[in-house]
């Protein structure tokens, strides 16, 4: 039955609820008398009741509609609002009905306007179908609007109130028909048992379950669900070609309310194949409270998230540098719409010039500085050697050395696996920073705190955003070689682990973060793919291109001579490796500093291997240099 798109006027809705109040008096008399001896009983023996008391009625319920505004309401979004508003407007009208009734009974005539029976009978009738009408509408309404649509066959993964949650916000959906098949736990005790008429299955049987029953898609609605479920309930979907989708978390629901709406779609971290790191320590707000704090690099995916991480421990002020001023600007808008207070600043600057940096040291005065700036893209380095030397390692000295000279209480510089065994000029590049911080640790009072963490999933310039691309433009998706593999971790885990390192950090220490297993590109690829509903060699390729210049094979954590120490947190390692001595390093440092304005890349190299003896190019024009 299709209903007509326009709304009732509001005076026919306050006619028509007289009518029920009318409907409510009749049905009180007849439920009172036990429907016996109508006609004497009521026209005859109620007669003097019934002349004022009708009229009564209807002006108190006319009147009590007018002021609670009830005709007011668009019925076909009857709301639990509107729901309560009848109740106190048809139950103030009652109490109203008692007093005058009361009135007249024990100060006019000795004759109640109704009998007190009638009005409690005539109460309940007109509340209960003042509120079963209206649900009746809206329920033909929001069926009506379902009609055409075929149904979607759902599974639900969570059995608790999340999942309850779920359940009712998609059986509520106004434009979407779906069919709740049931709920998945991995609690085998739960097996059959029902919630709100839908049965619990247990994961063991789901493959048949996604089978017999059609399932187009699993909402996954669990907080926290163990991993290794997680993924298995994930790995299966993407081979039964069922969709996979999560409930965001609460802090993520409009004004505390979840709309089908907001449903996301799964993403490769949630393949990562380990539990996300997270932090332990809850000293860190003492650590960053009430301090002036630098973020180089601030617009990067590293610097953007240590900014919104440590804004959160209270700090005095945060300092966004950055020489990207589209990057800085989309930030500082986010950072102005979601921090009230406001407490940063930002700072267009090239890390490499000097004068601007001094000029930033001596007026903003920073006591922290998380070094995040870089050039990162291996290719783009290895061709262009100067460039790598001038900003990661002449920008790096340059901050090292002024934070030294401010009395900066701590400098924790974001380095690479990268710097591990370099095969490349970036990592190379990378190492001598971390050299230098190390080196000149020995005889300041500033704390340098060197970490050291593999690929970031989703950073700006990685393989995830550089696959969604591939992807959106058909393919095919480029892999170098089929074995390369890499650690992975997500920006919020790896900043926070940053922040943790910079906390305990007590200066010339590298921190090791342990990345898990390392994954294979082609298979992150795979399951990309998989993820985006796309068939592997049919809808997108997967084309291996050959090793770039300087690319490893297999990414390392710690060198041939290093290993690590425990600390506090088990994901956190502390690397051991050789001191340096600083007057030698400051010299080597200075001179390859010196050859970046004639820009002669051969003599860059060559003397960036004798500062890293360990740094031996791979398919690069620079393997002559090794021999």
């Amino acid at each position: 039955m299709q209903f007509p798109n326009w709304y009732v006027p509001k005076k026919l809705i306050l006619l028509f609820d007289i009518f029920l109040t009318v409907i409510s008096l009749i049905l009180a008399y007849l439920i009172r008398f036990d429907f016996i001896d109508f006609y004497e009983m009521i026209l005859i023996k109620q007669y003097k009741s019934l002349i004022w008391g009708i009229p009564t009625l209807i002006t108190v319920r006319y009147l009590s509609f007018l002021i609670g505004k009830t005709p007011n309401r668009i019925i076909r979004h009857l709301s639990y609002e509107d729901t309560l508003r009848i109740f106190y407007t048809v139950s103030s009208g009652t109490i109203l009905l008692f007093i005058i009734s009361a009135i007249r009974y024990f100060f006019i005539d000795g004759i109640a306007i109704l009998p007190k029976s009638i009005i409690i009978i005539e109460y309940l009738s007109t509340l209960f179908l003042m509120l079963t009408t209206r649900f009746a509408v809206k329920l033909f309404y929001n069926n009506q609007k379902k009609i055409n649509h075929e149904k979607i066959n759902i599974l639900i993964y969570g059995s608790g109130k999340m999942g309850i949650i779920t359940k009712r916000t998609l059986e509520r959906d106004k434009n979407i028909s779906y069919n709740i098949v049931g709920f998945i736990d991995d609690d085998q005790k739960k097996e059959g048992l029902l919630i709100e008429g839908k049965t619990i299955i247990n994961t063991y049987n789901l493959k048949e379950i996604l089978k017999e029953s059609k399932v187009s898609a699993i909402i996954i609605a669990i907080k926290e669900p163990e991993l290794n479920n997680k993924r298995k309930l994930i790995e299966l979907c993407l081979k039964e070609n069922v969709n996979v989708k999560t409930v965001p978390s609460l802090d993520d629901w409009y004004d505390g309310n979840f709309s089908s709406k907001q449903l996301k779609d799964i993403k490769i971290e949630d393949l990562l194949g380990r539990k996300p790191i997270k932090l332990l320590n809850s000293s860190l707000k003492d650590e960053y409270k009430d301090k002036i704090i630098l973020v180089t690099g601030a617009a990067g995916s590293i610097g953007s998230e240590i900014v919104r991480q440590v804004l959160k421990y209270k700090p005095t002020k945060v300092i966004l540098l950055d020489q990207s001023e589209s990057g800085i600007y989309e930030l500082s808008h986010e950072l102005f719409s979601k921090n009230k207070k406001n407490n940063f600043e930002i700072v267009i600057g090239d890390i490499s010039r000097r004068e601007r940096m001094e000029n930033l040291f001596k007026n903003l005065k920073p006591n922290i500085v998380f070094h995040a700036a870089a050039y990162k893209h291996v290719p783009l380095m290895e061709v262009n050697p100067s460039e790598a030397i001038r900003v990661n390692v002449m920008g790096t000295k340059i901050l090292a050395d002024l934070s030294i000279k401010s009395n900066v209480e701590k400098f924790i510089f974001i380095s690479t696996d990268k710097a591990v065994n370099p095969t490349n000029v970036m990592g190379a590049s990378k190492r001598i920073s971390e050299i230098y911080c190390r080196s000149v640790s020995k005889t300041t009072n500033t704390k340098f705190i060197t970490t050291r963490f593999g690929n970031v999933l989703g950073s700006n310039g990685s393989v995830i955003p550089l696959f969604k691309k591939q992807l959106e433009s058909g393919g095919p998706i480029t892999v170098t070689h089929k074995n390369v593999t890499r650690y992975f971790m997500t920006i919020p885990e790896a900043c926070s682990l940053v922040l943790e390192a910079g906390y305990m950090g007590k200066g010339g220490e590298i921190y090791v973060f342990d990345m898990g297993e390392s994954i294979k590109i082609i298979d992150l690829a795979k399951k990309m793919i998989q993820l985006a509903g796309f068939e592997i060699g049919k809808d997108i390729q997967i084309k291996i291109t050959g090793l770039r210049p300087g690319e490893k094979m297999y990414e390392e954590l710690l060198g041939n001579d290093e290993n690590t120490i425990g600390t506090h947190h088990p994901k956190i390692m502390i690397g051991k490796v050789k001191t340096f001595d600083n007057e030698i390093i400051k010299k080597l440092v200075d001179n390859l500093i010196l050859l970046v304005k004639n820009q002669e890349n051969h003599k860059i190299v060559k003397n960036m291997k004798v500062i890293v003896p360990e740094f031996i190019s791979n398919n690069s024009e620079f393997s002559k240099l090794d021999n």
